[in-house]
């Protein structure tokens, strides 16, 4: 599922071509995508719509629009979205189509089928239960030890948690770990003021490198443009199973953490 970096890729990516393009119609071929409203009723609120804005909440694209409405589009596990000319032919994946003024096409294509589309009032509606960007200003080292204070869980699936911290998944959650020489099993209620400065630091250094390299091109994602992000050759532990360590030439290890593969270094993160 692409993350925080590589959603804030493809926003700063089609935020200069969406901004004042009005959408005149919409085509559907998965009703599905469209989680609200319904899709007649969707089409209808949409149509004539001009676009203000292209910004991100967590892993949400966020679209204002003139009418007071935000489209959201959440690309889940296979999501890609791209501005192409009316003329190119239509890939089967692509179920859901926005139409511009400007005889080009907003494509949201989706080989799982997993994405969410929104046409809402209040964007609170849909990411109000968000945790704080870890990217803001006010995500400070005091705020991650307000967020840690009196919960005991396992780091891991704690940094996985959306209504914690948001915008983190897989990819960066190890990262971090692994920066921060944290454990993944390692219990939030044990860490120290130390521990808790370095994760800070930790997390908000490898998402800054992800968005610098454009996302990881590490399973499905690619960019609008078609081309692939670089973070991919510069991860430190993720997917790197079996491989020497960079920092100290052990070998990086694979476990299950709450669900999900999860891979560090056993010598740096005892």
């Amino acid at each position: 599922m692409p993350e925080l970096p590589e959603v804030e890729t493809v926003v700063r990516l089609l935020r200069p071509s969406l901004i004042n393009r009005t959408i005149f119609g919409i085509r559907c071929q998965w009703p599905r995508h469209i989680d609200r409203p319904d899709l007649s009723e969707f089409r209808r609120r949409i149509t004539g719509s001009i676009v203000q804005d292209v910004t991100r909440r967590g892993k949400f694209i966020l679209i204002s629009l003139d009418r007071e409405e935000t489209l959201i589009i959440h690309l889940r596990m296979s999501g890609h979205l791209a501005i192409v000319d009316k003329s190119l032919l239509v890939d089967k994946h692509s179920h859901t189509i926005f139409e511009l003024d400007n005889n080009q096409e907003l494509r949201f294509r989706d080989t799982r089928k997993f994405g969410r589309v929104y046409l809402v009032h209040e964007s609170q509606e849909v990411v109000g239960k968000l945790g704080p960007e870890p990217l803001d200003p006010q995500f400070t080292v005091e705020k991650l030890q307000e967020i840690l204070s009196g919960r005991k869980r396992t780091l891991k699936p704690f940094l996985l948690d959306q209504s914690m911290i948001a915008g983190i998944g897989n990819i960066y959650a190890d990262e971090a770990l692994f920066h921060a020489r944290l454990h993944p099993e390692r219990r939030t209620d044990s860490l120290t003021r130390n521990d808790i400065t370095t994760l800070h630091t930790a997390i908000q250094d490898v998402l800054h490198q992800g968005i610098e390299r454009e996302g990881a091109s590490i399973s499905t994602y690619i960019k609008p443009d078609g081309e692939k992000g670089d973070m991919q050759n510069a991860v430190q532990v993720f997917r790197r199973t079996g491989q020497s360590c960079y920092r100290c030439q052990s070998t990086i290890q694979r476990i299950i953490v709450g669900g999900r593969s999860t891979h560090f270094c056993a010598n740096c993160q005892k």
